[in-house]
């Protein structure tokens, strides 16, 4: 184990560079407080900055307190989120946001542990919150820290595996600093996200490289391990388009699981069934029209689409199937949460009018 230095010269140099180089002017870093910080660390996970900014400003826009987004349907917030993926967070964060009205007064929770126990934050992300926006030296492992930490220390084996996780995480403790450790959370956020990325790090600008063990070995690239690979598993499913006029029929899904909570289409396990689902779902005299099918691909499988348009003959007779459904007005959309495939077959329908 590399051995720090009595000034901590380490969190000086990385400090001393986002003064001169750091970018500032990113929409979160005005104004800091807890809820702002919330939510972009939230957005940022698994999600590039220059995607982020755009959906910050809207959500913000519309939210600008914990208690507005409390007090919102989460349709509107899953609608807001629209494009952004892994749904689950809005869901979260909409939840932890009702929790911090009903349980802590409507204030952000200044302790490590509060901000642990709210639904969709981990330690990292708690980490964060805390050190930048509220000043407490608290550390954080997200990924950009786990690859400079990784590389800085030679560190071999796959950061998700706990023995490596528990590793870094000390070296994040042991570096974090007791004054600035706000600025320093944001200086090694930045220092993995523009230097030390993870193809083609420009070491040569780096403030560490010096005492960096992976450049002094040629070992860089190499590090940190990648996650042992796995084939990823292919389903595939129908998707049913019942179609009246300008409107298509979607559907609320169950709050939890894949897409929870957003609209979707009705779905079959194959086209010999599609007449089977327009019986069941009260649809009469349809023409059937097959679209060009494409792949969905998640983070755990693929799942191949095959749209079908089931074109009505005569007016829908009105509800069908479950209460939550809803007629999408294709020329006058309802702000309600969708997901990507749903969103884009809606786009391709939108061309056809």
């Amino acid at each position: 184990m590399q051995q720090l230095s009595s000034d901590n010269s380490f969190s000086r140099q990385v400090l001393n560079w986002f003064h001169l180089y750091g970018r500032k002017d990113l929409p979160w870093q005005q104004n800091k407080s807890p809820y702002n910080v919330w939510i972009s660390e939230i957005m940022l996970q698994q999600t590039q900055v220059k995607t982020v900014i755009p959906f910050y400003q809207r959500f913000m826009l519309r939210f600008p307190s914990v208690l507005d987004l409390a007090d919102a349907n989460i349709d509107e917030v899953l609608h807001l989120w629209t494009g952004l993926g892994y749904y689950a967070r809005a869901r979260n964060l909409h939840k932890a946001a009702v929790a911090i009205r009903d349980h802590h007064g409507g204030e952000f929770p200044q302790s490590l542990e509060e901000v642990i126990a709210l639904p969709g934050i981990g330690r990292s992300t708690a980490g964060a919150i805390l050190s930048i926006a509220c000043g407490q030296s608290v550390s954080i492992l997200d990924g950009n820290v786990k690859r400079v930490l990784a590389r800085y220390f030679a560190i071999h084996g796959w950061p998700g595996s706990k023995p490596i996780e528990q590793q870094l995480w000390q070296f994040a403790d042991d570096l974090t600093p007791d004054k600035d450790a706000g600025l320093y959370t944001q200086a090694m956020m930045d220092l993995g996200a523009t230097l030390c990325t993870r193809s083609k790090p420009n070491c040569d600008a780096c403030p560490v490289q010096q005492s960096c063990l992976a450049f002094a070995q040629g070992s860089q690239v190499e590090l940190p391990t990648k996650k042992p690979t796995k084939n990823i598993p292919t389903k595939s499913t129908v998707m049913l388009l019942p179609m009246w006029q300008d409107q298509v029929l979607i559907y609320k899904r169950p709050p939890s699981g894949i897409w929870g909570g957003l609209y979707g289409f009705y779905e079959t396990d194959n086209l010999e069934q599609v007449e089977k689902m327009a019986v069941l779902l009260g649809l009469e005299e349809v023409q059937i029209q097959q679209l060009t099918g494409f792949r969905h691909t998640f983070s755990h499988f693929h799942l191949d689409i095959q749209p079908v348009v089931m074109h009505l003959q005569n007016p829908p007779k009105g509800q069908i199937g479950e209460s939550q459904t809803l007629w999408y007005d294709l020329k006058s959309p309802a702000n309600v949460g969708l997901a990507a495939p749903t969103a884009k077959l809606f786009s391709t329908l939108s061309k056809t009018l």
